[in-house]
């Protein structure tokens, strides 16, 4: 028996003297991605105001991967947090649209810190085409001060990669209506080669 490294090298399994396979713990289901330099991350760094559903001069967060980049990104996860109370109750989805429009605003991250660069391109906001909204986040309630805004702590969505964007693809942020300056967006994504 025997198994194989990333590379495919077969090697055989180390056992211990009572016949025990060795295991190497490998950890979290991202691990590898992220040691092989392939995970990024963004995450605005100030509260920002949204725009209306749907809105083709849209504010939020975008994440886009730009046409020719060779890679497709596989959206692992996109965090949300609510700063302090919102003007207007709204639903926090994400869209996706094309690369139109977009321009770098934050720096992507590697999640292996300065191991490796990201074609990414994330922006706070952008003139886009034609946004079409693809999952359903949450409810923003609006409330007293002394309440937690939106009924909630800071979340992490675990999208399982099952949001792609191709090349020339992008996703962006969209509430059913402006809900002011007390929004805080981030995303996690996996780069693949075509």
């Amino acid at each position: 028996m025997y198994g194989k490294t990333r590379a495919g090298v077969g090697l055989p399994p180390l056992m211990d003297t009572d016949g025990m396979f060795f295991n190497k713990p490998g950890g979290g289901r991202l691990a590898d991605a992220a040691l092989q330099g392939r995970l990024f991350c963004a995450a605005m760094q100030t509260p920002t105001t949204t725009s209306t559903t749907l809105n083709t001069t849209f504010v939020g967060l975008g994440l886009c991967n730009p046409t020719g980049s060779g890679k497709v990104f596989l959206v692992h996860e996109f965090s949300y947090a609510v700063t302090a109370q919102v003007t207007a109750e709204a639903v926090l989805a994400l869209a996706t649209t094309t690369d139109s429009g977009f321009a770098a605003d934050i720096s992507p991250r590697c999640c292996r810190n300065g191991y490796a660069a990201s074609v990414a391109i994330v922006d706070q906001g952008a003139t886009i085409i034609a946004p079409v909204i693809e999952r359903i986040i949450a409810q923003i309630n609006s409330g007293a001060d002394t309440v937690t805004y939106g009924g909630m702590p800071p979340n992490i969505v675990d999208l399982g990669g099952s949001m792609i964007l191709d090349p020339g693809r992008a996703v962006v942020t969209d509430t059913t209506v402006a809900v002011g300056a007390v929004m805080q967006f981030g995303y996690l994504w996996e780069e693949k080669d075509e």
